[in-house]
């Protein structure tokens, strides 16, 4: 696999690799931030030949040319996507965020790919989101490896590293998480740590020295080999456990030698079928290098033993009404369908979609259908359309190469999409299909904004627009009960990154407010009142007079009224009037401004006058009645009641009950999950979670999730009622 010798093709090969679906490989790269998934790119770039030695483009740029908002950040905020070619094998690798904000990105890279490479420090070990991708990963059956970093950190040690990724990743079979080679370390250094210098094949017992910046192999020292026994043959029996041979077993433990070629070919077909799960070490090329420690290696495993495209399959395709549809997978003759993984604008060009091709072949300056995603709860309105699509091309770093045509399995950028958002299908328009859209995380922080400006004000609606088309993990809700504009994000800097584009890309400056949630008021007790509307000012004048009676009811009852009326006190056409009079008023606020729910209101007496009254008068003798019965009792104040449901490592299930219990939560039960986990179910008062999103990132060291969905309003405590009063009379 990766103890071949390789050299990256010219242009012939790589114009042979896009036009087989058999010769490409999409492979993401998973892991937390600081793990050097993006150094790691570099250095396989670099190998590859698709930059020099300064890390440089042909044309370029660098490999790591990315938003300016990353640089800003310090950290990686973004899919990205770097194309190299091995063994005539095109390699489109992404990089995706390490940080839990852009799980998004990641989980459209996951879309994206066939095959997943897992990096971790060797220094920092695995932490608990790297596990949880590892499950979904698993859960839907994606090939995986594990690539060990920063071996040249002083606490650095790859045999326990391996050993913790067998533990974490490797369930009820830690013996399909196997190094593929060992490391071999030179002198020690002045810090008393000994930098690693080559690798040694396990299967092969091959040395492959990177000391002086090429790859050289050799045969090693005999008395090496006895170091490396114990790992082989462990590595061995791994491999053909695995093994489609079953005789292959009974053969090796009666003694039959097992030959190298036949181990390594068990060993790419079971990496590919995601039933082994190597282990591989790297490291960037040293300063003047060419070649970064294990970049070989990896690339030849990706080559030899991650699936092609047509292996991996194509997601459920329907038609437009639902229909389901079955297409050979990646077949380049079949009917287009592609999906767009990321949008992002370009200052020059304009929106760009990056988008995989799961069936046909798409041209540049080709019209297609575009289907709508199904996330309009989250500002993104469902939509099918016709579109002709721009150029097409495949970018690096910040260079776009154009290309004429991209076939199934292959990704490519396309321009000048101006409906399209991620996670739309791009279709043939004379056979409109849908893809089924991938699970996105639910945004839970809220975020409050407006427009700084008049002119800011003027550019918001269209600036948000544009944000949550690139980013379907953003909700946009513009509230009819607070009248704010809110973003929903997945945590703090989702939310700065958020803003930062707003005011970068789309020139919209915003202010940040309080959120405020939406709150009711009802009343404490009966109450009577009268509204009296009488007004003569020449002409027809106004009278209206009506006496009510309020009484509150049970939570979820929303506004009654009854009409108790005898003797023709109010006229018959203007009790509906009443009515309309009390529910606007009731819509409006009685004390704090907050819609009045859960009440019963009895209209019992009133008068007319046979020429003066008249529908309005009545309407506004209605809201003066409410006023006034409110004027006189006890108004509560109603807060909405969330059901949330955390689901947590059993050993942060003491410390999440106590917080929630600290936020005025009543733990309902929890029950058992698989994998170690607790789920706990509880109902919270949605003023207490508005930052729930980060305080239990921090609470789990980021291994717990919740969901919540609103259950009803209930009253609210007379203290934090007060409080919530006096904010209102500040602001």
């Amino acid at each position: 696999m990766g103890d071949k010798a390789h050299a990256h093709p010219g242009a012939a090969g790589r114009a042979r690799a896009a036009d087989r679906p058999t010769s490409v490989r999409n492979v993401v790269l998973v892991g937390p931030s600081g793990s050097g998934k993006t150094t790691l790119v570099e250095a396989l770039a670099l190998t590859a030949g698709a930059v020099n030695r300064a890390g440089r483009v042909e044309d370029g740029g660098t490999v790591s040319d990315y938003d300016a908002i990353e640089h800003r950040q310090q950290r990686s905020v973004q899919l990205s996507l770097v194309p190299v070619e091995w063994d005539g094998i095109k390699i489109n690798l992404l990089d995706t965020p390490g940080y839990a904000d852009f799980v998004g990105e990641l989980r459209a890279g996951l879309r994206a790919a066939d095959a997943a490479l897992f990096v971790v420090s060797a220094s920092d070990g695995v932490d608990g989101s790297t596990r949880m991708v590892w499950d979904e990963c698993a859960a839907v059956g994606m090939p995986r490896a594990i690539v060990v970093t920063h071996l040249e950190a002083a606490r650095a040690d790859f045999t326990e590293m391996t050993r913790a990724c067998a533990e974490a990743f490797g369930g009820d079979d830690p013996d399909a998480v196997l190094p593929l080679y060992l490391p071999l370390h030179g002198p020690e250094g002045p810090d008393g740590h000994a930098s690693v210098t080559g690798l040694i094949g396990l299967l092969t017992q091959k040395l492959f020295d990177y000391s002086s910046g090429e790859r050289e192999e050799h045969e090693p020292d005999p008395d090496r080999l006895p170091l490396i026994e114990e790992a082989r043959a462990r590595l061995i029996e791994g491999i053909i456990a695995e093994s489609e041979d079953e005789t292959l077993m009974d053969r090796y433990l009666g003694g039959e030698p097992c030959d190298v070629e036949t181990l390594i070919e068990d060993l790419e077909k079971a990496v590919a079928r995601g039933a082994f799960f190597p282990v591989l070490a790297a490291a960037p090329a040293a300063e003047g290098a060419r070649r970064g420690l294990g970049t070989v290696e990896l690339l030849g495993l990706i080559t030899g033993g991650f699936p092609t495209p047509p292996e991996h399959g194509t997601p459920r395709v329907t038609s437009i009404d639902g229909t389901p549809r079955e297409l050979d997978p990646c077949d380049p003759d079949a009917p287009l369908v592609a999906e767009v993984v990321k949008t992002s604008s370009d200052p020059y060009v304009g929106r760009i979609s990056l988008v995989r091709l799961f069936s046909g072949t798409l041209r540049a300056d080709q019209t297609v259908h575009v289907s709508g995603h199904g996330l309009a709860d989250r500002g993104h309105e469902d939509h099918d359309v016709d579109e002709r699509i721009g150029a097409l091309s495949t970018p690096f770093g910040k260079q776009q190469r154009p290309v004429s045509h991209v076939i199934a399995g292959d990704l490519a950028c396309v321009a000048k999409l101006g409906r399209a958002e991620t996670g739309d299908t791009l279709s043939a328009k004379d056979d409109p299909l849908l893809m089924e859209p991938w699970g996105m995380p639910d945004p839970l922080l809220p975020l409050a904004i407006r427009a700084h400006s008049k002119p800011d004000e003027d550019k918001l609606s269209q600036g948000l627009a544009r944000l949550v088309a690139e980013d379907p993990t953003m909700r946009l809700e513009h509230n009819q009960d607070t009248h704010q504009v809110v973003l929903w994000c997945l945590g703090e800097a989702h939310a700065d990154v958020a803003l930062e584009r707003l005011r970068s890309r789309y020139g919209v400056q915003v202010d940040v407010v309080a959120h405020r949630v939406p709150l009711r008021e009802t009343f404490g007790g009966r109450a009577s009142g009268r509204g009296r509307h009488v007004k003569q000012s020449g002409g027809h004048g106004q009278f209206a007079i009506c006496e009510i009676d309020v009484e509150p009811l049970p939570g979820g009852s929303g506004i009654e009224f009854v009409d108790r009326v005898v003797g023709g006190a109010v006229p018959r056409q203007f009790i509906p009037s009443v009515e309309k009079g009390v529910r606007a008023q009731a819509a409006k606020g009685v004390a704090a401004g907050h819609p009045l729910i859960d009440v019963r209101v009895t209209l019992r007496d009133g008068k007319a006058h046979s020429v003066d009254s008249s529908d309005a008068a009545f309407q506004t003798a209605g809201a003066l009645a409410l006023r006034e019965a409110a004027a006189d009792a006890r108004i509560n104040l109603l807060e909405p009641v969330a059901a949330v449901s955390v689901l947590v490592g059993d050993d942060y299930v003491g410390p999440v009950m106590s917080d929630l219990s600290g936020r005025r939560g009543r733990v309902l039960g929890t029950e058992q999950s698989a994998g170690g986990r607790t789920l706990v179910r509880a109902e919270v008062p949605e003023i207490e979670i508005g930052r729930y999103s980060v305080d239990l990132r921090a609470l789990s060291h980021g291994t717990a999730r919740f969901s919540r969905r609103y259950v009803r309003h209930e009253p609210m405590p007379a203290q934090v009622a007060e409080r919530v009063r006096e904010e209102a009379v500040g602001s």
